[in-house]
This record gives C-alpha cells, structure tokens and sequence, in this order.
C-alpha cells in the first residue's frame, strides 16, 4: 500500500502536459507577453492548485488544414492532454465547411489514436457569410464532439466576439481583458480535461 501511495504521490506531483493547438487566438496576437490565452490560461489552473503545464502551439492566421499539418511535431511524445482551437481563420477567408469539418476530423482522429484527452473549442462565422453557411459550419463542433466524445466549449469567443471594449482595434482578437473573460469561462473545462489526463496516467 505504501508502495501505490508513493505512486500515486509522483503521479499528482507530475504536471500533467496541454498543448494548445490553435491560431492567433490561442497564440496572443497583438499581446504583450503574459497576457495571452496560453499564459492567463496557465495562471487560472495554477491558481486551482493543479500541475499543469501549458505549451502555446498557436499560429497566426493558421487554418483547420495547418493546424493538422504541423499536428505530429506539435505534439511530443510527453504531451498528456490537447486544447483544439482551430477554424476561425477557414471562416474568415470563407472556406467550405466541409474542408474544415474533415480537417477537423483528422486532427480528431489523429489524437484518438494516440490516446490524447481533448477540449474542442467551437467557432461561429462572420454574420456576412449568410446564414446557411453559418449554420453548416457552427455545427462542425458540436457534431465532432459528440462523435468524438470529447470535452467540448462551444464559443471561444463567447461574451467578447463583437464587444467593442474587449476586443483590439481590429475588432477580430480579444486585449487582456477580453482573454480574461474568455479564460475565467473556460477554465472549468480546462481543469476536467487535465482531471481526464490525469486519471489516463494513473490507469
């Protein structure tokens, strides 16, 4: 028994590894160091007592077909656990939906095989798009993350999309306070995704 609970004791005290795989959004363009996604994200679990440790894997202007180009070198082989925060950008440049869905789907695919818990962030398109190709592309996450049965947020930008004081001048990515809203959201997600990695690691 002493044995198991000294196990147990270096799993809790492990941190557990998240790779945020994302674009601008996750990757804090227009930030100052420290005020980002990744950095508020990181100081919100801290808080929470859990050890994690976050890695920023978010490029600017990347699309669902980037993101799962450059999956397999994003992700070590230490990696326990992954944020997706990928389609923003398919929207912006209005690309099919279908294209994003099977990006989407691969980078799902990808990390079911290996194992991975995951948090899928969903996204809505620009209102100029019109409403059917609104439609067709806010259904990708949900009908993913129930396919996948994976940890799902439904709107990254959820109470600061369109919010003139927390948003940038370009009106398109989150200022500090604008990431804090967002992080205080979707800490609660974040801290059952690291609980999935963790209890993968002690099983």
């Amino acid at each position: 028994m002493a044995e198991e609970a000294k196990a147990d004791a270096k799993l809790t005290a492990q941190p557990v590894k998240v790779v945020a795989l994302g674009t601008s959004l996750t990757a804090g363009y227009g930030l100052e160091q420290g005020q980002g996604f990744v950095p508020q994200l990181q100081k919100a679990l801290d808080e929470s007592g859990l050890s994690v440790m976050l890695e920023n894997a978010g490029v600017s202007g990347d699309t669902s077909a980037g993101g799962l180009a450059r999956l397999d070198w994003s992700l070590n082989d230490d990696v326990d656990a992954v944020i997706v925060e990928l389609g923003s950008n398919d929207a912006l440049r209005g690309f099919e939906p279908q294209q994003t869905r099977e990006n989407l789907t691969a980078i799902l695919d990808a990390l079911k095989e290996r194992g991975l818990p995951v948090l899928l962030t969903g996204m809505l398109a620009p209102p100029n798009l019109g409403e059917e190709y609104g439609e067709e592309f806010a259904s990708i996450y949900p009908d993913l993350a129930s396919e996948y049965d994976v940890l799902f947020y439904p709107f990254f930008l959820e109470g600061v999309a369109a919010e003139a004081a927390l948003n940038q001048a370009d009106g398109i990515h989150p200022n500090p306070d604008g990431v804090a809203v967002i992080v205080e959201a979707i800490t609660p997600y974040a801290v059952q995704l690291v609980e999935h990695a963790r209890k993968d690691n002690s099983s």
